[in-house]
């Protein structure tokens, strides 16, 4: 994954999101590897443009879609839907609505901190609701991190 590009791209086109997720984690000390980037996007009609046209030139298309079906990226297929898992030129990008546990973008964004990453300021979620949001989902590979960043939050993370 080319976090650096992917997230340049957002923020470089103002895209109002927050990162979520395995790179979340990592900016908190985590030392567990990610392969996509995760984010949660406000679903305003501006915001849907900016967001459609910033990964337009990485060529996203839903992931395990069959090569030969039509896809059409756009605001118009970003308003059609809440949870979009996307394979682009750099990378898995996971794009949602809301985060589990925590809301929507609002919710998110009420829960974040900015950070500087590959030249950038972006938001991303604070340690506590990280962790609320990886214990929400009740997946084994979230639960598996979750001691980690507890002891990130217990040292203070740097």
């Amino acid at each position: 994954m080319e976090f650096d590009k992917a997230v340049q791209a957002l923020a470089g086109a103002s895209v109002e999101f927050v990162i979520i997720g395995g790179l979340s984690a990592s900016f908190h000390g985590s030392a567990r590897i990610t392969f996509d980037l995760d984010v949660c996007y406000s679903r305003s009609a501006a915001n849907l443009r900016r967001l459609a046209a910033a990964l337009a030139p990485f060529h996203p298309r839903p992931r395990d879609f069959p090569p030969g079906l039509p896809f059409v990226w756009d605001e118009r297929t970003l308003s059609h839907g809440n949870i979009f898992t996307l394979d682009t030129d750099v990378g898995q990008i996971d794009l949602l609505a809301e985060v589990t546990g925590l809301g929507s973008y609002d919710d998110a964004m009420r829960h974040s901190i900015e950070v500087e990453a590959y030249g950038c300021h972006v938001r991303t979620l604070d340690l506590p609701s990280l962790i609320q949001a990886k214990r929400a989902t009740g997946r084994v590979k979230d639960q598996l991190v979750i001691p980690e960043l507890e002891s990130l939050l217990d040292a203070g993370e740097p």
